[in-house]
């Protein structure tokens, strides 16, 4: 039986702000550490996901976002306001798998945060400190297209002399949507959901970037390679 509880660093310079998010995601069940800086978020130790408020007193969230995910791959959602459309996409494109923008309903952000612990979850679990990965012990699932091979039980995608991109948990979940359902056309509502749990509006850019971020990984490999 599996008796963990995921632990959650909520990075925010606000305190009230801070104390009603751990609040709503410890009745969620989940072990929270409240952070208001790069510092206490890399203190807080070994966790699976990072909600990094984009506008920090005297620290950039987008900055401590793209340190963290240089040594982690857990998922990182952006707390935004209104007015940081830039950032945003900025921000989708470097670091984060997700993000909120304030004032925002707390059932969707509960809802967002579990269909985030859920997709990662399911494969593995990242250490903040040290971005290692343990893989749960399952029978492979691979696919092969063009000169990659896609490994859904371990979560990496394999270049055929062995150079593998790591990915984030979006990103391998993108891909692993586009090459299991070849020769379809796909929505962009579609995507969202099979890769965040939940539907998106037409003006979300979550998938756009996703797919950016992919295929310029993709052909970084590849450049390499060359």
């Amino acid at each position: 039986m599996n008796n963990h509880v995921s632990h959650i660093v909520v990075v925010d310079d606000e305190k009230d702000i801070r104390d009603v998010l751990a609040d709503v995601l410890q009745q969620q069940g989940y072990r929270v550490t409240k952070a208001a800086n790069g510092a206490e978020l890399f203190a807080a130790g070994p966790s699976e996901l990072a909600i990094i408020d984009l506008r920090l007193d005297n620290e950039d969230g987008l900055t401590l976002a793209k340190s963290l995910r240089a040594q982690s791959a857990i998922p990182i959602m952006m707390l935004t306001g209104k007015g940081d459309e830039t950032d945003i996409i900025i921000g989708l494109e470097v670091a984060a798998d997700d993000y909120m923008m304030k004032p925002f309903n707390l059932r969707e952000f509960t809802a967002r945060v579990n269909a985030l612990l859920r997709r990662s979850n399911t494969s593995f679990r990242s250490d903040t400190s040290t971005g290692q990965i343990s893989t749960v012990d399952c029978e492979e699932t691979l696919y092969q297209f063009d000169d990659w091979t896609l490994n859904l039980s371990q979560r990496t995608v394999t270049h055929l002399n062995g150079s593998q991109p790591t990915l984030t948990h979006g990103e391998f979940s993108l891909l692993e949507v586009l090459v299991t359902s070849p020769r379809r056309v796909l929505s962009r509502e579609h995507l969202m959901e099979r890769t965040h749990g939940y539907g998106s509006d037409s003006q979300d850019r979550t998938i756009d970037v996703l797919i950016v971020r992919l295929r310029r990984k993709i052909e970084k490999t590849l450049a390499f390679l060359s």
